[in-house]
């Protein structure tokens, strides 16, 4: 049963997953080239997998094993809440690729699983969420939707580094679930495309 907050129904719903699948495929099959570049760059570097693996809690609450391309030489001691590529002696090329959003290409895997979607709260570790859950129960809530490449919260909160921050971008991935719709989500893929091309952090 659908969540009473979440602005689409069934049938939105499925249409949203089939095109997020079908674009996903797309978006592999095109860019097939340059994931291929990007991966042998990163294994003639010689310090460490070229992806990056790591458990993430989604859709349902259920963990689910994301994927990026390495950005950081250096394995992380303890979790953080955002990953500072300098701080982890990171290359030249890692660093690269996460200010261009480019390590994020993997995921186009996730969307095809339907471990996530293009648009949705970003997924978090479970170290992180047990944290969140101790200040705001409606945490909950964002296990009704599959997490996401991008979201409102991603474009205009960032990644978050604070506590405060993260209350932040929960309150508005939940507004996002009360008003979402195949428009918005359009809308917000479109923004997120027209940040990375003029360069813009996020």
């Amino acid at each position: 049963m659908a969540c009473k907050r979440d602005a689409m129904n069934g049938l939105q719903r499925t249409i949203k997953r089939s095109l997020d699948f079908i674009f996903a495929f797309i978006g592999i099959v095109v860019l097939s080239p340059l994931l291929l570049i990007i991966y042998l760059m990163l294994k003639m570097q010689h310090n460490g997998p070229a992806i990056f693996t790591q458990e993430r809690i989604g859709y349902k609450g259920h963990p689910f094993t994301i994927y990026k391309f390495r950005t950081m030489s250096d394995v992380e001691t303890e979790p953080r809440l955002v990953a500072n590529c300098d701080e982890l002696n990171a290359t030249k090329l890692e660093r690269f690729l996460r200010e261009h959003h480019l390590d994020e290409l993997p995921q186009l895997w996730n969307v095809i699983k339907g471990d996530m979607s293009f648009v949705g709260p970003r997924p978090e570790r479970k170290y992180y969420i047990d944290k969140i859950m101790k200040f705001d129960r409606d945490y909950e809530l964002i296990y009704e939707m599959r997490p996401g490449l991008t979201s409102e919260a991603t474009l205009y909160n960032g990644y978050t580094d604070t506590m405060e921050k993260m209350l932040k971008r929960l309150h508005m991935d939940i507004n996002y679930l009360e008003r979402r719709s195949l428009f918005l989500d359009f809308s917000i893929i479109m923004r997120t495309a027209l940040s990375i091309i003029s360069g813009k952090k996020f």
